[in-house]
């Protein structure tokens, strides 16, 4: 079923008590259509809250160390090391929020905040640690051909002698992965400066949800038989658009870096929206549901509810995502 079909049958299907609802959806996504195909330019400036507060002061400022970084790229790469955990651990022993080995945290690591000591668990020290650490990458490789940035990535992957001996990006898919991965992912932390294009998905998750209404509530349901179909917040989310071929994290808060962030203003029927008793921490994220337009959501609430329409205009309302494929792809399996 194509995905505008799948949006013609959601609308009938939903009845005339809510017909209201979905027409609103339809004329929003319908209008949304002419956005598509424009550029869409980032800023340097992180997206409001996508960072957590304690953080995002010093990925801002370090995230402007050098012209091959940005805040958004910055804080990129430490929620794919990390998720932001200060105190995360390997099983290759790196360490901390920015996840240094002790070997190159002994050459690379600097006193971020000026108290005489350069503590890998401490993000003050890590994160200027990072920054300066990719900027010494991009000045080793800064006469290879290619974008600078992409040059830096791919010598944080594989060294900058084969960025050198290759001119560029070498052609190891895994230094190729790694690039993409963090230059998408950079995506949902930064910024826009304009309107995002709509999702082309958007529309055959919503039916997908739709259908469940009235569906009891189960915490950690998947949908699954043995689960008797039934689903929590971020399973449904994560099922609707498993429909439609974009595979998002099990829980919400990492769902939240799916894609880029519009504002309220902006949103768009399919848009992913956000709850948290934190509104400066998307890492605090305790809520998901499926925007519809009007104000209101598909969401699995709480256990003993159901499946429902609830407004999105609450006291604990976080931010939005606007789902991509490529940005879902870009997530780390787990932070």
């Amino acid at each position: 079923m194509t995905v505008r079909k799948a949006w013609i049958w959601a609308t009938v299907a939903i009845g005339t008590a809510l017909g209201f609802v979905m027409l609103l959806v339809l004329g929003v996504y319908m209008a949304a259509g002419n956005l598509a195909g424009e550029a869409g330019q980032r800023a340097l400036g992180l997206a409001k809250n996508a960072v957590p507060a304690a953080y995002a002061p010093i990925v801002q400022k370090w995230g402007n160390l050098c012209s091959a970084i940005s805040p958004a790229l910055l804080a990129a790469q430490l929620y794919q090391e990390s998720g932001f955990n200060p105190n995360a651990t390997s099983p290759a022993k790196a360490q901390g929020i920015a996840q240094f080995i002790p070997g190159t945290w002994a050459v690379q690591g600097i006193d971020g905040n000026g108290d005489g000591v350069a503590d890998v668990w401490d993000p003050r020290d890590a994160i200027p640690s990072a920054a300066s650490y990719d900027c010494k990458l991009a000045s080793y490789v800064k006469d290879a051909p290619g974008n600078t940035t992409e040059n830096m990535l791919a010598a944080y992957n594989a060294g900058a002698y084969a960025v050198i001996k290759y001119g560029g990006v070498p052609p190891y898919q895994e230094t190729q992965n790694y690039v993409k991965t963090i230059t998408t992912l950079a995506q949902s932390f930064a910024a826009p400066v304009q309107r995002l294009d709509p999702s082309r998905q958007a529309a055959g998750a919503i039916y997908y949800a739709q259908k469940k209404l009235g569906t009891p509530y189960l915490w950690g349901g998947d949908g699954t038989p043995d689960q008797g179909g039934r689903f929590d917040c971020s399973g449904l989310t994560k099922a609707a658009y498993e429909s439609v071929g974009i595979t998002l994290p099990r829980v919400a808060n990492d769902q939240y870096n799916a894609g880029p962030h519009p504002k309220r203003n902006e949103l768009l029927p399919g848009d992913l929206v956000f709850f948290s008793h934190d509104p400066t921490d998307s890492r605090a994220i305790h809520h998901v549901g499926i925007y519809v337009g009007g104000g209101y959501m598909i969401d699995a609430p709480r256990t003993g509810a159901v499946i429902r329409f609830d407004p999105i205009d609450t006291s604990d309302y976080f931010g939005a995502t606007r789902v991509t494929a490529d940005g879902a792809k870009a997530l780390p399996t787990s932070v």
